[in-house]
């Protein structure tokens, strides 16, 4: 059986916002998510890094140079954090493609199928991350990734680079700044010596509001 939370993504990222989807795309969303997940062949990889604030919106991770506001308050207080990267790889990629060009609504639902699985597996990956930290008497802060907020998508090459993504994972950039594998994720993820209250994640802190993709 499918996870419940899959599904309610899934159904988010098609636009189900406070309404159920109707038997017929519930049924496609379940089909879909089971789809994905026999072609998804999950990885992922992760870094520990010395963490530095520069001015008020600047940040030195190793070699990569990030700025943001809005990271800069999910970062408060951090003075590490994971570089964080994961990929359901390039046969979830094809599995769209081929869809798509058989039946365009069935692609569109696999879409937000991948979305969901991705996102869980990701969960899943900083859930550990997080027990990890706990043992170390340390705590996580919600991943934070190149495009949320005003974090440009701009960094994701160099940040792939210094995680050796493509070597690791199978994950890189084309030259217009997309991932392939395309279902793929970013994240930087703050670690503390406190237990801050700093909840906001994802669309949480994104300030497009009007975005129909949104929690």
């Amino acid at each position: 059986m499918k996870s419940e939370d899959n599904i309610r993504e899934a159904a988010r990222y098609l636009g189900y916002h406070g309404t159920q989807p109707d038997e017929t795309v519930a049924a496609m969303i379940d089909e879909c998510i089971a789809e994905v997940e026999a072609a998804a062949v999950p990885k992922s990889i992760h870094e520990r890094f010395p963490l530095f604030f520069i001015g008020n919106d600047g940040f030195q991770v190793a070699s990569l140079h990030l700025k943001s506001r809005s990271l800069q308050r999910n970062l408060a207080g951090c003075e590490e954090v994971f570089l964080f990267a994961a990929t359901l790889g390039i046969a979830v990629d094809t599995l769209i493609r081929r869809t798509a060009l058989m039946d365009s609504a069935k692609g569109a639902v696999m879409q937000a199928a991948a979305a969901a699985v991705i996102e869980a597996f990701c969960d899943g990956e900083n859930e550990q991350l997080r027990r990890d930290a706990a043992a170390e008497g340390l705590f996580l802060r919600p991943r934070f990734s190149p495009g949320y907020g005003d974090l440009s998508l701009d960094c994701q090459r160099d940040f792939l680079n210094l995680l050796k993504a493509q070597k690791n994972i199978g994950l890189t950039v084309t030259d217009s700044g997309l991932m392939v594998p395309i279902k793929s994720v970013t994240a930087i993820i703050g670690i503390s010596r406190e237990n801050s209250a700093c909840h906001l994640q994802g669309c949480e802190i994104c300030p497009k509001t009007d975005c129909s993709f949104r929690r």
